[in-house]
C-alpha cells in the first residue's frame, strides 16, 4: 500500500474511534498512570531520601524533560525530512 494511503486509512481510522468514544479521560486513565507511575519510580530511584513533596516535584521535572525531549527529537525529524522534500513552489 501507498505511504500516503496508508497514512489516510490512519487518520480515518483514529478520528473514527474517537469519535466513538464519549469520554477520552477515562479512554487514557490507564495509559496516563503508568506513565506517571514511571516518573516517580525514576524519581524515586534517583532520590531515595527524598519527601514525597520533593518526589513529586521531581517527577514533574522529569515528566517535563521527557516531552521536551521527544519536541527536539520531533524538530529534528521534521527538519531533515524537509531537508529531502523539495521546496513546494
Amino acid at each position: 500500500m501507498d505511504p500516503q494511503d496508508r497514512t489516510l486509512r490512519a487518520r480515518l481510522a483514529v478520528h473514527t474511534s474517537w469519535a466513538n468514544t464519549l469520554d477520552p479521560k477515562s479512554r487514557t486513565a490507564k495509559a496516563r498512570a503508568a506513565a506517571a507511575g514511571r516518573f516517580e519510580k525514576k524519581a524515586r530511584e534517583l532520590h531515595p531520601d527524598a519527601s514525597d513533596e520533593q518526589i513529586a516535584r521531581v517527577a514533574a521535572h522529569l515528566k517535563k524533560a521527557h516531552y521536551a525531549a521527544m519536541a527536539l527529537a520531533s524538530a529534528k525529524a521534521r527538519r531533515a525530512k524537509a531537508a529531502i522534500k523539495p521546496a513546494a513552489a
